[in-house]
């Protein structure tokens, strides 16, 4: 998370990120716009703060310490004047540099020492069991944990054995339940893509069982899929039959996400799960966004998602609708007919400009029949594209 009041500081610092980290999530707020954050922020869902020392009338020092002293609050990452930095980094800054002299190794070496650090604590952690102590977890009442599938500094996922019916679930665990007050950390978050996706029955959709919240933690169970994801299917190779059938599912799936108000916003081949039986699951609603409700704490120019699949409008801040997901789809599909991205560039920046300035790329003869369709998913301007995913079965 980015925390500063200027514009173009807080688009530098996002640079510098996702040149590194082209799939980075980056929320940014400027407290001159919003307000300044409540004392009671608890920085809960990022695993870095960058804290900027231009907050409007709010003392950065100050801000850096008062957040500092929160239990459980992110490592913080002080940019400031030269006269602050011995201040900065005795209140509680992990790292300190100076604003006007911010060189891009260095941050990058300094973020990447952090990260390591974090995962190292949660991979300790004891809300975190590995894999030797798999068993019944008492702080989730109700599942044998059979396996540790991913972790982070926040949250970890779990393949969990539900007791009352022995059926293999997914188990995805938030590690910390802000306060009440804290209205934009991951507990909020995590509750939202719960929210989103629980009341819908869909076959390539992911289903939900159940929700579970304890004194320090929350939980969501959801079905197991075993077949691995797209990007694993993508990497072995995809017959062009497969590639259809799986845009069919994917097309599906969003339709009715569409259809009950919700954008995906990071549409991305790891993000869509298979089946045993080969039939598809979207799943990771955390960027989902509801067509009709603002932004809680990001207004409209703020990017989301991963530049590879990026639409135009997305990738430069622009508000974004439907067709942003029928955009990330097309990029999809010529990666499963090919096996390669159309878009390719050193930085996320050079694969943003990419999406909007260059042609769509042509697939080759024995897949031409494809280009049409290819053609409206990828189209520059959203106005150009299909209306909807709807469409996309009748050009098939």
């Amino acid at each position: 998370m980015i925390i500063d009041g200027q514009a173009d500081f807080r688009s530098l610092l996002t640079h510098h990120i996702t040149t590194h980290w082209s799939d980075a999530i980056i929320s940014t707020y400027d407290p001159v716009a919003g307000g300044q954050l409540p004392a009671e922020f608890s920085g809960a869902g990022n695993d870095i703060v960058l804290l900027g020392n231009e907050l409007g009338d709010r003392d950065g020092l100050e801000a850096l310490q008062q957040f500092a002293r929160r239990l459980g609050f992110p490592p913080i990452i002080f940019f400031g004047a030269d006269a602050e930095k011995s201040r900065a980094e005795k209140v509680g800054a992990e790292k300190f540099f100076q604003r006007d002299k911010v060189r891009h190794n260095a941050l990058v070496v300094s973020m990447s020492d952090i990260l390591k650090s974090r995962r190292s604590a949660a991979n300790t952690g004891s809300l975190f069991v590995g894999d030797d102590k798999a068993g019944i977890n008492p702080l989730i009442r109700g599942y044998t944990l059979v396996r540790k599938l991913s972790a982070s500094s926040h949250s970890a996922v779990y393949l969990a054995r539900r007791i009352s019916t022995q059926h293999q679930v997914v188990l995805k665990v938030l590690q910390q339940v802000p306060d009440v007050a804290d209205s934009i950390g991951a507990f909020d978050r995590f509750l939202q893509e719960y929210e989103l996706i629980a009341d819908i029955d869909h076959p390539n959709i992911v289903k939900i069982h159940d929700l579970g919240v304890g004194d320090d933690h929350a939980h969501i169970a959801m079905e197991y899929l075993d077949g691995g994801d797209l990007k694993q299917r993508i990497a072995a190779g995809i017959s062009e039959r497969d590639a259809v059938s799986y845009l069919r599912q994917i097309a599906s799936a969003l339709a009715e996400v569409h259809n009950v108000g919700i954008l995906h916003r990071d549409l991305k081949p790891g993000n869509i799960m298979l089946r045993s039986d080969d039939s598809v699951a979207l799943i990771d609603f955390g960027l989902a966004k509801r067509m009709r409700l603002a932004m809680e704490i990001t207004g409209s120019g703020e990017i989301f998602g991963t530049p590879y699949y990026m639409s135009p409008e997305q990738g430069h801040g622009n508000g974004i609708d439907s067709r942003s997901d029928v955009y990330s789809l097309g990029v999809i599909f010529y990666e499963m007919l090919t096996g390669e991205k159309p878009f390719r560039g050193d930085s996320a920046m050079g694969i943003i400009y990419q999406h909007a300035q260059s042609p769509v790329p042509l697939l080759p003869t024995p897949l031409a029949q494809h280009q049409a369709l290819l053609n409206l998913l990828l189209a520059k301007h959203p106005d150009n594209r299909l209306g909807s995913v709807a469409e996309v079965e009748k050009w098939l």
